[in-house]
């Protein structure tokens, strides 16, 4: 079974717009967030561990150009690629001085790279921080993609996990985002224990009515040294089963609009110093169980987005 049969799969679309199979390479930096350094609290989220999101990444005492160079050659070698996205993926990377961004942008601009993917905080984008990206954009010729972590639309939920940002945060970066004309991904956990069917369904919708372009979901992993996995070692949260993951799963893809692409349906974690990762069960194959399952049932990305553009007078209107 073919996922593309079922939802947007990403590789597809890149192939489509840049001709070949294109590969993403991960840049970390020395960086940090608002929610850990004291600007808008300590810590982090509850489910943060130190490297933040990139735990595969190479060190970033290692300067841009070289980490993009050294994974370049290596996924060439192995897959015979040429075309590479740029993804400063860890912490949020435009948290940090205008100049010290303006420096590791134009850093990543080297051969062969057609993308800039750079993933941050809602709370951390700014109009100067994008007009300078829309200049790099036209100057160099290269798209922009902005990822932003929103997790869940369930603005309780963002309290109790230490986002440090409402959903009004989000609706506004992907509105100035959109200004600028670059593409827009949103990161959603869809198993957080604080949030029912209902809230997936509304990120669903809401995502929808936004046309955020692109979408990561994730489901909940638990780090030692956290503060989420010190609840769940004393038995403070409990978490959802893998059935009812998919289940979530499913249900987003049905609400969400046909148009939007899926980066991912479920997302990969690192097994050392965690105690809870995807259900001891490989990534692969939790996407292989949703897409059986969505055979089964026989439904699709979008076949209830039916609530855009003046739903109530559908059945008036002629």
């Amino acid at each position: 079974m073919e996922e593309r049969n079922f939802y947007r799969v990403y590789s597809d679309y890149l192939r489509e717009k840049y001709g070949t199979k294109v590969y993403k390479l991960p840049v970390n930096l020395p960086i940090t967030c608002p929610n850990r350094d004291g600007c808008l609290g300590y810590g982090g989220c509850i489910f943060c561990g130190e490297e933040g999101a990139g735990f595969e990444n190479l060190s970033n005492t290692i300067p841009v150009k070289e980490q993009l160079e050294k994974n370049m050659e290596y996924i060439k070698a192995k897959y015979k690629a040429e075309k590479f996205i740029a993804y400063f993926q860890n912490f949020s990377n435009t948290y940090m001085s205008l100049s010290h961004f303006k420096k590791y942008i134009k850093d990543a601009i080297i051969d062969h790279i057609v993308e800039i993917s750079i993933s941050t905080r809602p709370d951390c984008i700014s109009d100067v921080y994008l007009e300078f990206l829309a200049q790099i954009s036209e100057e160099h010729n290269i798209n922009i993609t902005i990822e932003l972590g929103l997790q869940t639309v369930n603005y309780h939920t963002l309290k109790t996990i230490n986002r440090g940002h409402s959903l009004a945060e989000f609706i506004d970066s992907v509105l100035r985002i959109k200004k600028y004309g670059f593409r827009t991904c949103a990161h959603i956990i869809l198993n957080l224990p604080w949030d029912s069917m209902e809230d997936v369904i509304e990120c669903a919708k809401i995502l929808s009515a936004l046309f955020v372009e692109e979408i990561k979901l994730h489901s909940l992993y638990v780090v030692e040294n956290t503060v989420l996995g010190e609840m769940y070692k004393e038995g403070k949260v409990g978490l959802l089963s893998k059935e009812e993951y998919i289940n979530r799963a499913i249900t987003f893809l049905e609400y969400l609009h046909p148009d939007i692409i899926m980066q991912r349906i479920i997302g990969r974690a690192p097994e050392e110093n965690t105690l809870f990762v995807n259900w001891n069960t490989s990534w692969w194959k939790i996407r292989d169980e949703i897409i059986q399952e969505m055979c089964r049932r026989g439904t699709q990305q979008g076949v209830k987005c039916n609530y855009l553009n003046g739903r109530a007078l559908k059945n008036i209107m002629e």
